[in-house]
């Protein structure tokens, strides 16, 4: 999915920081529908695919449930790369031992890896990017906006893009995408009262893409 150069380029940009693995996405090359996560976690990096798990598990559930095969959708985060922190613990016995469980992306992380996600943004142009969580949703349209806020509803507006490496920023562009903000599949693990919500995010879906 990515020019060599631009792999190179995304695992250059990412290597200062606490990250791992490299996960380009996984999908249909001219998908209607994008995905956006933010970042693979442990299982995804040692597969080498988004979304496995629980939370893919579900993530292919809600789909399923308004008639959309997960092989239809092309799915990616905002880092491709496993962050992660490092914790200094004990185990059973008391002996030390570090654990590196996952961990949310940092500004940084995601900035490093923003001209992979434009790249295929721009590639593939889907009819719809649907975002999964805030990080995903900030990523795009800024950190203003709030997942339980805008969950469920279809946006049409610009989004941000990076401006390249001389001003390591991002800028509005100048036509308008249509995104489509979901509650990151793995809440509901969490918090199972968002279940009955995300079903009707799902519902609101179904009613575009047939529109």
């Amino acid at each position: 999915m990515f020019p060599d150069h631009l792999k190179k380029l995304g695992e250059k940009r990412i290597q200062p920081y606490q990250t791992e693995g490299f996960v380009p996405g996984k999908g249909p090359k001219h998908a209607e529908i994008m995905v956006i996560g933010e970042a693979p976690g442990r299982n995804e990096v040692e597969q080498g695919v988004p979304f496995i798990g629980q939370a893919g598990e579900k993530l292919t559930e809600f789909f399923e449930s308004i008639g959309v095969d997960r092989e239809e959708l092309y799915i990616t985060s905002v880092v491709r790369s496993r962050p992660y922190k490092v914790v200094e613990t004990t185990d059973r016995k008391g002996n030390p031992t570090t654990k590196t469980p996952n961990r949310t992306p940092n500004q940084k992380e995601i900035l490093a890896h923003a001209p992979l996600l434009d790249y295929q943004i721009d590639e593939m142009n889907p009819k719809i990017l649907i975002t999964l969580g805030n990080i995903a949703l900030r990523r795009l349209i800024g950190k203003d906006y709030k997942i339980s806020d805008v969950h469920g509803t279809v946006l049409n507006q610009p989004i941000y893009k990076w401006t390249g490496e001389e001003n390591e920023s991002y800028e509005l562009t100048e036509e308008s995408y249509t995104i489509f903000p979901m509650y990151h599949p793995a809440a509901v693990l969490y918090n199972g009262s968002l279940r009955d919500t995300i079903y009707q995010d799902f519902e609101n879906l179904k009613q575009w893409l047939n529109r």
